[in-house]
């Protein structure tokens, strides 16, 4: 048996390409694991459970659900769903899981968190995590307007986000060495999964005489970003979309 890992999709109606081939693997890819898990970013933007039918999201989380049913599936928020609430796992049976969680994986401790967090050079973006995204007065009170005053807003911050990647280096967009050493340390483990900067790749690190692998998945853009995981190791899998 194996796990599949996969994150930053970003799901949005203007894609329907990407849509689809999230199906085609809930459908003919996922049934055949004995876990899923998403670590964040499933949607451009998610802006409350309630608002997901007005977002055109209802066929997505009826797949999920679906599969929810023949295997374990988990879903870790990102920085643009961070608004998921209990009700998406009623909706979806995907159970919630927070931001820097440690699993065994296949007997071997991993970490697995959305990305962001290690990316603390992007001084804009951590103080968006702070002011907003863990902040728990605001969510509560942005959840309390209306579904079309919530839509406005998340249509600002993505061009305000836009804006902002467009205006600093790749560099400070991505993770902070000094930050993935200390989440090395802070959770005693030797790997680690994430997404977020959408640079596939895998680096190999010398801690404390120890080697340390952290792993980064893809997004789905030109191709599928698929972490498949089992007692022989990790493989990501990109397929053409």
């Amino acid at each position: 048996m194996h796990t599949y890992i996969i994150s930053d999709l970003h799901l949005t109606p203007e894609r329907p390409e990407i849509i689809n081939a999230f199906f085609d693997f809930l459908v003919n890819h996922a049934p055949t694991a004995e876990r899923l898990y998403i670590l964040g970013d499933l949607f451009e933007f998610w802006i409350g459970d309630d608002a997901g039918g007005m977002l055109g999201a209802d066929p997505i989380l009826d797949a999920m659900k679906a599969i929810s049913q023949v295997i374990d599936c988990y879903f870790m928020a990102g920085n643009r769903d961070f608004l998921v609430r209990e009700t998406f796992t009623d909706r979806t049976g995907f159970k919630i899981i927070s931001d820097e969680t440690v699993i065994d994986l296949y007997g071997t401790q991993t970490l697995l968190l959305h990305g962001d967090s290690l990316c603390t050079d992007d001084i804009a973006h951590q103080q968006f995590r702070s002011q907003m995204m863990t902040n728990v007065q605001f969510c509560d009170e942005f959840l309390q307007l209306n579904i079309a005053d919530r839509i406005e807003q998340a249509k600002q911050a993505r061009l305000q986000s836009n804006e902002h990647k467009s205006a600093i280096s790749m560099g400070i967009m991505d993770v902070t060495e000094s930050a993935v050493l200390a989440s090395f340390e802070k959770h005693s483990i030797s790997q680690m999964i994430h997404g977020h900067t959408h640079r596939q790749n895998i680096h190999e690190y010398d801690i404390n005489g120890g080697k340390a692998t952290r792993y980064v998945l893809g997004d789905w853009h030109a191709t599928s970003s698929i972490m498949q995981v089992d007692k022989d190791g990790i493989n990501i899998i990109n397929s053409p979309i």
